[in-house]
């Protein structure tokens, strides 16, 4: 580990632990999810401490701080020491949209199992969906 010179973003993500591998860290950083002092970031975007890097991933966002650089994937002691989580807390499980779960061996939903999932689901997006301006 070591505080001088920059590092990728994509390699540092990895290293400090916020995505499980490499290649989630190359291809979140293609598709737009991550953000280096709030400009989007190529894999190959350099990072250096004091950076604000924001992340989306699995529908919540984690905003860190560089605190040191590290260019191999440490252990998850070491990897906290790396940064500063300033993310916001994740929302309740009650919050989440509830999925049905199925019991295992119940075969195929009815056609009233399904009628009765469109009503929920319909319900829900009428609940949470944006007033439109016409």
């Amino acid at each position: 580990m070591g505080d001088e010179g920059s590092v990728r973003v994509d390699l540092w993500i990895w290293s400090v632990r916020l995505l499980k591998t490499r290649s989630m860290a190359t291809t979140a950083c293609r598709a737009g999810h991550v953000r280096v002092n709030d400009e989007r970031a190529k894999p190959s975007t350099a990072v250096k401490p004091g950076d604000v890097v924001r992340l989306r991933h699995d529908g919540r966002e984690r905003i860190v701080v560089v605190q040191k650089i590290v260019r191999k994937r440490v252990s998850a002691p070491a990897a906290q020491e790396c940064l500063i989580d300033k993310s916001p807390p994740p929302p309740p499980r009650e919050a989440l949209i509830p999925i049905g779960r199925r019991e295992r061996g119940a075969g195929r939903p009815t056609k009233r199992d399904r009628r009765e999932l469109e009503r929920v689901l319909d319900r829900y997006r009428v609940l949470n969906d944006p007033p439109k301006d016409d």
